[in-house]
């Protein structure tokens, strides 16, 4: 029998920095069938803390050097990528991001692949007018992924694509993601932090930045029993801040700062109580995560994370900026341990029925082989 030919795609990042869209595809392309899909890489940024887990996988890196987007350099990455493409035989491009969007699908559609575009965010934009700019963007898509429910109306209400080219796939977990380490692990991890052993751990995987608002965690530490100690691992813009408001609350002897950590272990299961109270979310990496893990979450009800937590069932939903709020649920979790079980449990349970990377990989895969029949179609009526 005859072994099929590998789909070619080209796999399109900003960056290899660590942030929930950029670990999102670095996980994809890990679990991957590359037998059945041949990937290249292109990307913005040459550096960064993920690169090597890319160089493991053996793809192939091209680093298109762009400079602002309406700059000659640019353009001439484009005619670069254009050339790439042919030569290499891509039938699929597939971006992830707002300025991968911008960049590659018009080139793409020009070097007659079949584009996918990415929708992962809600009203974050690092820019003005990039938002317009992305929207242009999408007239050249076959396909515009979204990440949530929420990020798929969007498209459709506000961004007037249509609804027929529109596929919602959420993040997804891998298998490592539920599995646990031993008590004695455990312990030592959060005696490494300066956690006493007897303590309370609530804990929070995020980027210190103003969106996130762990500020709203921090007003609500005074009102919480001594031993509750709160665990903020992740590193950002809005660290100095944070610690001295940790400082003015009188609380700074519970807060530990523990900055970004790379590594495979689901981090969430050395808390008691994970929490993110963010402002916006389109879908929350580390949310499903905790579930995974079988740490309850308690998380302000924004974006995309409603469609994950259903309040007082696989987590607690408490209202944006209300710390005396989350404080209450905090301590109800800290006295409720049939609660806690209750909704650890239904989590993790949700989060392996519907976030599982068997689930998410074989619905892209399946998308992949659509675009490449497509493509082939297209190519055999213009022959």
């Amino acid at each position: 029998m005859a072994v099929a030919r590998a789909v070619r795609v080209g796999y399109c990042i900003d960056s290899f920095d660590i942030g929930g869209t950029e670990l999102n595809a670095i996980r994809t392309l890990e679990a991957l069938d590359r037998q059945r899909f041949a990937v290249t890489v292109f990307h913005f940024h040459a550096s960064g803390p993920l690169r090597v887990r890319y160089q493991a996988l053996g793809v192939r890196l091209v680093h298109l050097a762009i400079g602002p987007l309406y700059s000659p350099r640019t353009a001439v990455q484009g005619v670069r990528f254009v050339r790439l493409l042919n030569r290499e035989g891509i039938e699929i491009v597939h971006t992830h991001d707002l300025y991968t969007n911008i960049f590659a699908a018009p080139w793409a559609r020009l070097a007659g692949c079949r584009v996918m575009t990415s929708r992962r965010w809600l009203d974050a934009s690092p820019r003005p007018g990039l938002l317009s700019l992305n929207r242009w963007s999408y007239r050249f898509a076959h396909r515009v992924l979204a990440n949530s429910a929420l990020a798929a109306r969007l498209l459709v209400s506000e961004e007037r694509v249509p609804a027929t080219r529109v596929v919602e796939l959420p993040n997804f977990l891998e298998e490592r993601a539920f599995r646990r380490v031993t008590a004695e692990v455990r312990s030592a991890r959060r005696r490494s932090w300066q956690v006493p052993q007897d303590a309370f751990v609530v804990g929070t995987v995020a980027r210190l930045a103003p969106v996130k608002n762990q500020a709203m965690l921090l007003r609500a530490m005074p009102l919480l029993a001594a031993d509750v100690h709160l665990v903020l691992i992740g590193d950002g813009p809005s660290r100095p801040g944070l610690e001295e408001l940790a400082c003015t609350l009188k609380v700074a002897e519970r807060v530990h700062f523990i900055g970004e950590l790379v590594e495979m272990t689901n981090l969430h299961q050395f808390f008691d109580v994970s929490v993110l109270c963010s402002r916006s979310e389109g879908f929350p990496n580390s949310i499903i995560e905790a579930l995974a893990a079988g740490c309850p979450v308690v998380a302000t009800p924004v974006g995309g994370i409603p469609e994950v937590i259903e309040d007082r069932r696989t987590g607690l939903l408490v209202p944006l900026d209300e710390p005396a709020t989350l404080a209450a649920r905090v301590a109800e979790l800290r006295e409720d341990a049939a609660l806690r079980t209750r909704l650890s449990d239904a989590g993790a349970a949700s989060a392996r029925s519907k976030y599982h990377q068997s689930v998410v990989i074989t619905q892209l895969e399946a998308l992949y082989r659509d675009l490449a029949r497509e493509a082939g179609a297209r190519g055999a009526l213009l022959a």
